[in-house]
């Protein structure tokens, strides 16, 4: 079938990312003999630079390794929330939910230590050679993508008026980033030269990247982060509120690593994260299909799939968190989800509908239940916040008309020669989730968001406890062997678009013995918003698909014949998909990325 790009093949290396420069620079690190981790850590803080508007060094990751002759492990960069942060103490503020934006909605920040510990437990290289891109970028500036431009815009009476050390990086002389000028971030370049300064004497590779997470934790790092956390600041409250990060916080989390969990599907093992992410959904899914699945494509094809999706997402709702224990083998047991499967027919349910696994009653609060009303026009975006908001690009940030502010994600896989593998999806510390910290160049994240603040739920905010982040890396196994890597930036849409593109590309045809990846990613996607948003202000919109214009309009028509609210967004709009793959029997490596947004790439020989 015709593909907007070739699927890459080659036999050194390949990466995929969501932006051309971090896929380039990881790709120099592999050119330079380092592997897949050393390349996924460049790659990562390059898209800290040149994706500010998506992630931060103060944000979360969740990355899913495998290196080769080993098991796959879950390396789990998501923060928790901090001691001061029950959910009493945000009641007591008057609030019934955690603002979108602002240090109330910080947990611990997870992504700087989370790449550290795979560079360090993993990786080969040094910090000085890992670091090197990203500072370049920093200090010496990069010609930003239009996003960044569009953010900036949408934020700036809020920068000029309130979060004013963030104008002074996003809006200097009062100019927004443009593409074709430079963007530069000089502060962020000072910190990273500062913490190669003052770790340079620590020892050996492994004791200096040691050192550099404790600079973090408790050097000057941490004590600029505390002093951030303690300024009120203006949230999507519309008051001005102190966060609780403390020292201590912050001295007491570290990144982990973790067995991921799994379910073997037609030959496949898929490998997720945890229920304290909502990749079991994505499992989930699989578990819900039938034996046979309808022709790929058709309306039967696609209606199974929104339906079993709408079942997976209400127990993601109900069922999923780090607050309390997960029943997760009932949830993914083959006569649970016999019982569940049996209520998808012909029709669209436009009902909230968690299942009761081990005869458990599922609850959940009168937010989950809360619709989002759209007009003729606006496409629902079940990020978003007040008003409807069109939004072409599902996924991508924006400002509703409130001027409540959210934020996306990036995404990034590599695979090198010696067939190790990773998959990462960095997120949060976004440009519009927090002021930019004056020290340091970058801002605090916002992810306790996704928390509730009724008691009793698994994913109350709980302090200690991680929230339950949309943020889902994945991989495949085919006879015990990684084969597959991949993910998507996308909130709420992430394990939708990337289980449409998971059995695009293990159903359909291969290309040149391989999988067809990037066939599989340019497949026209959907998504439905049936469910409560993982996003501030939490809503849902019963018996909502959007679907890309080239989506067959034999089916657009039949899936609106069966009861679907359907919408017809742009062509190139749903999913921002990025994989890489090797062949066990070959050694052959390849790589695709998504057209869609223009900057993604896939780069490999």
């Amino acid at each position: 079938m015709f593909t907007t790009r070739p699927t890459l093949q080659g036999t050194l290396g390949m990466v995929s990312s969501t932006h051309w420069l971090a896929s380039q620079s990881a790709m120099a690190v592999l050119e330079a003999g380092g592997n897949a981790f050393d390349a996924a850590v460049a790659g990562a803080f390059v898209l800290h630079v040149v994706e500010p508007h998506l992630n931060g060094p103060a944000g979360e990751v969740p990355i899913l390794l495998a290196p080769a002759g080993g098991e796959v492990r879950v390396l789990c960069g998501q923060g928790v929330a901090p001691a001061g942060a029950g959910a009493a103490h945000y009641r007591g503020l008057g609030l019934d939910l955690v603002p979108g934006t602002g240090p109330l909605a910080a947990a611990v920040p997870g992504a700087f230590d989370a790449w550290m510990l795979l560079l360090r437990d993993h990786g080969t290289k040094s910090l000085d050679d890992v670091l090197k891109y990203a500072i370049g970028y920093a200090e010496h500036g990069h010609a930003p993508v239009e996003k960044v431009n569009a953010t900036v815009e949408t934020v700036r009476e809020l920068f000029e008026t309130e979060w004013t050390s963030s104008a002074e990086v996003y809006l200097p002389g009062g100019e927004a980033p443009r593409p074709g000028r430079l963007l530069r971030n000089p502060t962020l370049a000072a910190t990273w030269k500062r913490l190669l300064a003052e770790t340079a004497a620590a020892g050996d590779r492994e004791a200096r990247i040691d050192a550099a997470r404790t600079v973090w934790r408790s050097g000057f790092i941490a004590e600029a982060l505390v002093r951030q956390s303690r300024r009120p600041t203006m949230d999507t409250s519309g008051e001005r509120h102190t966060g609780t990060l403390t020292e201590t916080d912050l001295d007491g989390w570290s990144a982990s690593f973790e067995s991921p969990v799994t379910y073997d599907w037609n030959g496949w093992t898929v490998c997720k994260a945890g229920p304290w992410s909502q990749g079991p959904a994505f499992l989930q899914q699989l578990a819900l299909l039938p034996p046979e699945l309808p022709a790929y494509g058709s309306a039967d094809y696609v209606h199974l799939l929104i339906e079993g999706c709408k079942l997976a997402m209400a127990d993601r709702e109900a069922w999923y968190g780090d607050a309390a224990e997960v029943p997760l083998a009932e949830l993914l047991s083959e006569d649970y989800n016999a019982a569940r499967r049996a209520l998808v027919d012909a029709k669209a349910s436009y009902e909230l509908r968690p299942g009761s696994p081990g005869g458990r009653s599922p609850y959940l609060p009168a937010q989950a239940y809360a619709r989002v009303e759209t007009g003729d026009e606006p496409v629902f975006n079940p990020m978003g916040a007040g008003e409807p908001t069109v939004a072409p690009v599902p996924g991508e940030p924006h400002v509703a008309v409130d001027g409540t502010t959210r934020g996306d994600t990036c995404h990034l896989d590599v695979v090198d020669r010696w067939g190790n593998m990773i998959s990462a999806t960095p997120s949060g510390g976004w440009l519009q989730s927090n002021p930019v910290v004056p020290e340091l160049g970058f801002p605090l994240g916002s992810r306790l968001q996704m928390t509730w603040l009724e008691e009793g739920l698994p994913n109350t905010l709980t302090p200690g406890r991680r929230p339950r982040t949309t943020l889902t890396p994945s991989l495949a196994l085919r006879d015990g062997v990684p084969v597959l890597a991949f993910g998507t930036p996308g909130g709420d849409q992430q394990d939708q678009w990337q289980v449409h593109f998971f059995l695009a590309a293990a159903l359909r045809a291969p290309v040149r013995g391989g999988l067809d990846l990037q066939g599989a990613i340019d497949a026209p996607n959907w998504h439905n918003d049936s469910f409560p948003s993982s996003f501030y202000p939490r809503g849902r919109r019963p018996g909502s698909v959007t679907v890309e214009s080239g989506m067959d309009a034999g089916v657009v028509e039949e899936l609106r014949r069966r009861g679907h609210d359907v919408t017809v967004g742009p062509a190139w709009s749903e999913g921002r998909l990025c994989a890489v793959a090797r062949d066990p029997e070959t050694g052959v490596l390849s790589a695709a990325a998504n057209p869609r947004g223009m900057q993604g790439y896939a780069v490999g020989r």
